[in-house]
């Protein structure tokens, strides 16, 4: 792989250093991503009538058809990439898309925000591991791997 593939890549290109294992692969989930857009929707039709009546519109309908559209435009030109983003757990370090390394002993918070999980270093680097089916496990699977570094 080139160099500029490397930018663009959706799973993680940081080699692994001598004697490093992958403990588990983070992966995110396409029912998870479909229905946090159908939220996302929601709220943004809601918003956008609630938008329209203030402003006095007669057609405060149109809100609703605007913020639906927005929404599943996003929602089905970034559904491919963001299905392609992979997060591999080491027994050292947290390996995410292009060349992003968190070694464990950095990471200072894991918490749920939404689907996602938000890992916070030391330094105050935040990264999201998107679209999880299951934050709970996630947050616990790299919570081990810290506790037996």
């Amino acid at each position: 792989m080139n160099g500029e593939g490397l930018i663009y890549s959706m799973v993680p290109t940081t080699p692994l250093l001598a004697g490093e294992r992958v403990v588990h692969s983070f992966a995110p989930d396409r029912a998870t991503y479909w229905r946090d857009h159908a939220w996302l929707a929601a709220a943004a039709m809601a918003l956008g009538m609630l938008a329209l009546w203030i402003a006095g519109n007669p057609h405060v309908w149109t809100g609703a058809v605007g913020g639906l559209a927005a929404v599943a435009v996003r929602a089905f030109y970034v559904a491919s990439d963001e299905m392609q983003v992979r997060w591999d757990l080491t027994d050292l370090r947290l390996l995410g898309p292009q060349t992003r390394a968190v070694p464990l002993a950095q990471i200072a918070t894991l918490r749920s925000l939404g689907s996602a999980v938000q890992v916070i270093t030391r330094t105050g680097d935040k990264h999201l591991l998107k679209y999880q089916p299951d934050r709970a496990d996630t947050i616990a699977r790299i919570r081990a791997a810290i506790a037996v570094t």
